[in-house]
């Protein structure tokens, strides 16, 4: 547990005075996401440890460069979770997950990781520190900085410290697997969405309905009787690897899209090599396709596409935004990073 905040503003300061590119990095194990990086190594590991936690209030304080699994196990002594379910990807930082917008599979009913944040502090591009939220769940205070923040690749600041809420760990889990095309897969899925089941997750991978229920013991039993002839022994396996992307689909040396779409869109060309998650919300493709071919699928189904892994990533990988909100973006970026120091052109050509 180290405050290296001084270290952190001084090497920020000495950067804006001399217009120097910074490469913000926690543990590096989010490397691969978004454009090339560009500029000096500027580590924010060091900078860790939880501040606060109050087990009764459901809210955590903790510094950018604490692991997730650091969390993981301080809330596991109280008997509560994460509720985003962000991957640990091995010393996985919270400042880099959160930067990254990672939220795990049971993001579509606990919200994802930006949905879990109250608060924040961060470096400016000037080295200024600044405050951004708060620490309770009703709380207002203007412009929202800190959910900007979710997803925005280090270039709009330096987290320096983030809190969240968390939520008590379920007091029951049970999945089953079905084997089920995707097509048919994905109605069911979206089926019950519209039923009244404790669901923590629904994937579809190699021919199989994967469905997770957790919460109190009678729901959860309840709910697993309809497939009971399906259920899992051990379900805890399956889900860790599609958190982690370690299940055999995401090891493979091919580039990786990421669709997020209307979870009710059909299962839709190109014919490929397709992982299906949060309910038909996020689809993973794996193989060699143009952006520009896979935008059309994604724009037709109600949603957009990145290149989350591999494949050339000196173009644009993420989606673009409408021409209102790239001024924005312009915009915000010039008023807390006015050198443009901080990642330049990691998350967009032009930002």
């Amino acid at each position: 547990m180290s405050d290296i905040s001084e270290q952190l503003i001084e090497r920020v300061q000495s950067a804006f005075a001399q217009g120097e590119q910074l490469n913000i990095l926690g543990s590096g194990t989010k490397g691969f996401i978004g454009r090339e990086q560009q500029g000096q190594a500027f580590e924010t590991v060091g900078h860790s440890g939880v501040v606060s936690y109050n087990p009764a209030e459901l809210v955590m304080t903790a510094r950018s460069g604490t692991t997730i699994a650091e969390i993981k196990n301080t809330l596991a002594e109280s008997g509560q979770i994460l509720p985003c379910e962000s991957p640990l990807n091995g010393n996985a930082t919270l400042g880099g997950v959160f930067a990254c917008n990672q939220s795990g599979p049971a993001r579509p009913w606990r919200g994802g990781i930006r949905d879990c944040v109250l608060g924040l502090r961060m470096l400016n591009g000037k080295g200024e520190h600044l405050r951004f939220g708060g620490q309770v769940i009703k709380n207002v205070a203007g412009y929202d900085i800190a959910r900007l923040q979710a997803g925005a690749m280090g270039s709009l600041g330096v987290l320096t410290e983030v809190s969240f809420k968390v939520i008590p760990k379920p007091a029951a889990q049970q999945s089953v697997a079905v084997p089920l095309p995707a097509a048919e897969a994905l109605d069911k899925m979206n089926a019950m969405l519209a039923q009244s089941l404790p669901l923590s997750g629904a994937c579809w991978h190699e021919g199989k309905m994967y469905i997770r229920f957790s919460g109190a013991s009678q729901a959860v039993q309840a709910a697993v009787q309809a497939y009971k002839d399906n259920a899992l022994t051990d379900d805890i396996e399956f889900w860790t690897q599609l958190r982690e992307k370690t299940l055999g689909f995401f090891t493979q040396d091919k580039p990786l899209w990421r669709f997020s779409i209307r979870p009710t869109a059909q299962h839709f060309l190109p014919e490929g090599d397709w992982l299906i998650d949060w309910a038909g919300s996020q689809r993973w493709l794996m193989g060699d396709y143009s952006i520009e071919e896979l935008h059309e699928y994604a724009k037709v189904s109600g949603g957009q596409v990145e290149l989350f892994r591999g494949g050339d990533r000196r173009g644009e990988v993420m989606p673009q935004p409408d021409p209102a909100t790239k001024l924005l973006l312009t915009r915000l970026k010039q008023s807390i990073d006015p050198k443009g120091i901080f990642n330049p052109g990691r998350l967009h050509s032009w930002l």
